[in-house]
């Protein structure tokens, strides 16, 4: 009886050495593990990268003047913008200049030495390799539709250290937008956006910035389901016969380029066209061209004052 107690003793100390030694070797591979991820923040941008920022981004130089305020708004740290008419921060105003959104200068960007550079899809997307051959790591991402905007900010608040503050201007953004949504009748109406231009006039889609807006608003947008151009995926080719046979209650026009310049083109190239004239939305004046601070280049956070704008212009006796 006293050799088995022996074997006992023996066997429980042999496995307690073995718990410990497995415990030990346990707390070491976690060690392990622990010590080898040095990255800051793993990004899935717009243009489906994953983008690893080893460090908080110092110095971020973002490619389109709509990236300037989400930035601010979570402290995120500027050391150079685009040149642009509209939409510079006045902070911002003194910044080393990098060229405008549609013509980057690569070597002024460098110049400012960024640890981070922040792309705008479908604009600067030929730029990303030349700055990711130069070490500097580039997020692409998108600011078009409200959904795409409260993204990015999500995004920039994660990249700036400061996640909750992004939560909170969203919020902010979206309590704004159901407010203006709460002075609304409840009734249907359809609506039709044209794009003019010098050259030509389009219609605009959904995942344009009206269209956007015009969805937001629980407006009916003719041009849904319309086969976006090649050159452009947000807006559609126009046609004044389609325009005529879906007979919107109200149409918008965006613009690029001088607003006098604009209407003239259109004088020339819709408004004279005696199936125009047929239309009630243009016999009850209901044609609002709306203003391009908002609904040419991203609104951005201001993107409940775009709604706004809108809603006014349909409904403007709910918002006296």
């Amino acid at each position: 009886m006293k050799k088995l107690n022996g074997l006992f003793c023996i066997l429980a100390l042999v496995i307690c050495f073995s718990v410990i030694l497995v415990g030990c070797g346990s707390q070491t591979e976690k060690k392990n593990v622990s010590s080898g991820t040095d990255s800051y923040l793993t990004i899935t941008d717009d243009a489906d990268r994953q983008v690893v920022l080893t460090k908080k981004p110092e110095r971020i130089v973002p490619l389109s003047a709509s990236f300037l305020e989400p930035l601010h708004a979570v402290d995120g740290k500027i050391v150079a913008r685009v040149s642009a008419k509209t939409g510079i921060p006045k902070e911002d105003e003194n910044l080393p200049q990098v060229g405008n959104v549609y013509n980057i200068n690569v070597e002024k960007v460098i110049e400012a030495q960024p640890d981070l550079v922040i792309a705008y899809k479908g604009m600067n997307d030929k730029f990303v390799s030349t700055f990711e051959e130069n070490g500097i790591p580039v997020v692409v991402l998108e600011m078009r539709t409200y959904d795409q905007v409260k993204h990015t900010v999500d995004v920039l608040g994660q990249i700036a250290g400061n996640p909750d503050k992004a939560k909170t201007l969203i919020q902010d953004m979206d309590n704004k937008i159901a407010e203006i949504k709460d002075k609304l009748p409840n009734e249907h109406k359809r609506i039709a956006i044209l794009h003019s231009t010098a050259q030509n006039v389009t219609v605009q889609l959904e995942g344009s910035i009206a269209g956007s807006t015009a969805e937001i608003l629980e407006f009916e947008n003719i041009a849904k389901g319309l086969t976006p151009l090649e050159s452009n995926p947000t807006s559609a080719p126009y046609s004044l016969e389609t325009l005529v046979s879906a007979n919107p209650d109200v149409i918008f026009v965006t613009s690029m380029g001088k607003l006098e310049t604009i209407k003239k083109s259109m004088m020339e190239n819709v408004e004279n066209n005696p199936a125009w004239q047929t239309l009630p939305a243009v016999k009850e004046k209901k044609v609002y061209f709306l203003p391009q601070e908002l609904f040419l280049l991203s609104p951005g956070i201001h993107y409940p004052e775009a709604v706004e704008t809108m809603a006014k212009l349909v409904y403007p006796d709910k918002f006296n």
